[in-house]
């Protein structure tokens, strides 16, 4: 197995694969979101608001693998704030080489730096290969997801 990538913020130099690597993310949940989300998106990641989301890139020999998206945020059932891990992408060619788990335990120690007891995320019942890895490295809830329509 190779080694594990480097997991480490993004940077503003990152732009294009970050935006690449989001647009295939979206593809795959078969949906698009307009270029000044992108770019709202990326100004957000790497700004200094902690009410905004962060990000997680895996990186191996100058070739970014993956990344995550994630969020702290209030919880009423908690005092402490709890993290939303919304994004987590890794490229075709770099599945199965714990690319997906690096960026989930990068996010899990965050976590547990900033105080933070919860990790949550969503997917959607088909992606069967990412649940493989999440039925391993966390645990399923009997929660339903509702939106407004």
């Amino acid at each position: 197995m190779p080694d594990t990538p480097l997991i480490r913020p993004l940077r503003p130099e990152d732009r294009s694969d970050w935006a690449e690597m989001w647009r295939d993310y979206l593809a795959f949940y078969e949906t698009t979101v307009p270029d000044s989300t992108y770019d709202t998106t990326f100004s957000r990641l790497l700004g200094d608001d902690p009410n905004d989301f962060s990000c997680f890139v895996a990186e191996s020999d100058g070739n970014l693998l993956g990344l995550t998206h994630y969020l702290f945020h209030r919880h009423a059932w908690k005092e402490e704030s709890v993290c939303y891990l919304q994004d987590l992408y890794a490229r075709p060619q770099s599945r199965g080489q714990g690319v997906g788990r690096a960026l989930i335990e990068a996010v899990y120690k965050e976590a547990d730096r900033l105080g933070a007891p919860t990790v949550y995320w969503l997917t959607q019942e088909f992606n069967h290969t990412a649940r493989k890895l999440y039925d391993r490295v966390g645990k399923l809830t009997p929660f339903i997801k509702y939106q407004r329509p």
